[in-house]
């Protein structure tokens, strides 16, 4: 198998333009929904997931949306979505060949994506199986409680994702996915195996990742067979943990897939979010010496709050901005973008630029630390414990004897003196701080000279001038920031002996502005 192409950004849509108009949907106003987003920018390929656990087609494998509840429905939303499907078909139009044609017409390749094991089942439980009206429970999952993980998932929110060390299930995954290839014209196939990346028994993922290998093997060996017959390649991508110890533990052996050449794409990627701390070059590594391509995955949204003091959509573009020069700085091939919901203006600063890391060199960005808060209780409670494992932030500041604190390491992709910036600055953000606390900020071992102090989370509308959050600012010179990594350390050298919580560092980022826009 030949390398695939050099994609730049690789954009997946989930099939959300089914339901963006009313019933019945045309094909111009469906594919006009899909491509508004990606035509004109650095997008190369999009990856267009095909369904979950019902087809959006006649299938010989699963039920068809709509008809398997009956077309009764429990929100608005799964209405619009299904029966715009259902429409399509009864006309006789084919949105999968219609997506790859324009696709095709806007030079782009065109993948199916197929997610092994999406559980969007809101926490159900094997128990509720007989009773549930679901729009995602299937006939399958009800007639066979025993194939799911139950008490083995990770997290009862997961109780009801397929147990993939049952042949049955195994089975069933890959008629899936054969009929899929078959069927159309594709580029290639996704196996998104993150959305959800839980498919054994908590105590049995590494022990039992031959049982995933099969799995991807067996397909491998499906889409050889398609390219041989056809003449041309058909890639095949796999979206996987952000490192390889995760990998491991859910039970990917991205080694042996590596060594057998089951894949050409390889996604490191958070399971619930965006993951700045990708290994990519652990997987570069792996893959060194191969034609397989390593792309970073960045979500539509960032990996922590980001709060201020910018507005939302402009932190986090700058964020997510740093984190794809971080990766491409640790050497990915390319940007891979998921739950990037968007029309033809929202996200197009960022898929006019990530393409490339000479476009990302002159754009304002964020260098950020990684955050994490585990979601423990309520929804998705358990949906980041294979995510974000070296995050560096929030964290409590205590006094040590040694004056030592929390470090951050920050990559910089950016090449400051072949474009210089506008300004550049570091800066923290802290919780529960007031007059009289001493907090040292240190830059690659160096002391920041004194911080410029700025309240934010002030109530102005009540005669606020104080608060209990503030930034500490520092500007730093462009000689003093080379590309590559550095590292932040925080210390808090005295506490105010009048406040009983600890003091929190929420954030840690290096603002980078140039003259653009």
């Amino acid at each position: 198998m030949s390398r695939a192409p050099d994609y730049g950004i690789i954009y997946n849509w989930d099939g959300a333009p089914h339901g963006h108009h009313e019933v019945p949907q045309t094909m111009e106003q469906f594919l006009g929904s899909m491509y508004a987003p990606l035509a004109d920018t650095q997008v190369g390929a999009h990856f267009w997931c095909i369904g979950e656990h019902v087809a959006r087609y006649r299938s010989a494998v699963q039920e068809t949306t709509g008809e398997h509840v009956g077309r009764e429905y429990h929100s608005v939303h799964a209405y619009t979505f299904s029966e715009n499907v259902l429409g399509m078909i009864e006309r006789g139009e084919d949105p999968q060949a219609a997506a790859i044609e324009r696709g095709r017409e806007l030079g782009m390749h065109v993948y199916a994506s197929v997610r092994m094991n999406d559980n969007h089942f809101a926490g159900l439980q094997v128990e509720d199986l007989p009773t549930a009206r679901h729009g995602s429970i299937t006939q399958m999952r009800r007639d066979h409680p025993e194939w799911v993980l139950g008490d083995g998932a990770q997290s009862d929110w997961f109780a009801l994702s397929w147990n993939m060390a049952v042949p049955e299930v195994r089975r069933h995954r890959f008629e899936h996915v054969k009929e899929l290839c078959e069927r159309w014209d594709w580029d290639g196939v996704e196996l998104d195996w993150q959305r959800h990346g839980y498919h054994l028994d908590k105590d049995y993922g590494y022990k039992l990742r031959y049982a995933l290998t099969d799995l991807q093997r067996s397909i491998r060996q499906a889409t050889d067979r398609i390219a041989e017959e056809r003449g041309r390649p058909f890639y095949v991508a796999a979206r996987v943990s952000g490192t390889l110890e995760m990998c491991k533990r859910i039970g990917y052996d991205i080694e042996t897939w590596v060594d057998e050449g089951l894949v050409d794409i390889l996604i490191p990627a958070a399971s619930s979010g965006t993951d700045p701390l990708l290994d990519i070059e652990g997987f570069k590594r792996l893959t060194e010496g191969t034609d397989i391509a390593v792309y970073g995955c960045i979500y539509g949204a960032t990996d922590g709050p980001h709060v201020g003091p910018e507005d939302e959509d402009s932190k986090r573009d700058l964020v997510l901005g740093g984190v794809a020069s971080r990766h491409y700085s640790h050497g990915a091939d390319g940007i891979y973008v998921f739950n990037f919901h968007s029309d033809r203006e929202y996200q197009r600063r960022l898929l006019t630029t990530m393409g490339s890391p000479d476009t990302l060199q002159g754009a304002s960005k964020i260098y950020a630390a990684t955050h994490k808060i585990s979601r423990v209780t309520g929804e998705w409670r358990g949906a980041e414990v294979n995510d974000r494992i070296y995050a560096e932030v929030p964290t409590p500041l205590v006094e040590t004897m040694s004056g030592d604190g929390p470090t951050v390491a920050l990559t910089v992709g950016d090449d400051f003196e072949a474009v210089p910036p506008e300004s550049i600055r570091l800066r923290v953000r802290l919780e529960e701080w007031v007059v009289g606390d001493e907090v040292e900020v240190m830059w690659d071992g160096d002391l920041l000279p004194e911080g410029h102090i700025e309240y934010t989370d002030v109530r102005s509308y009540t005669g606020d001038r104080v608060s209990g959050v503030v930034w500490q600012s520092y500007a730093l010179e462009a000689g003093e920031v080379s590309t590559g990594r550095h590292k932040v350390k925080v210390v808090l050298r005295h506490r105010n002996p009048h406040i009983i919580p600890d003091m929190t560092l929420t954030d840690v980022e290096l603002v980078v502005r140039y003259g653009e826009g």
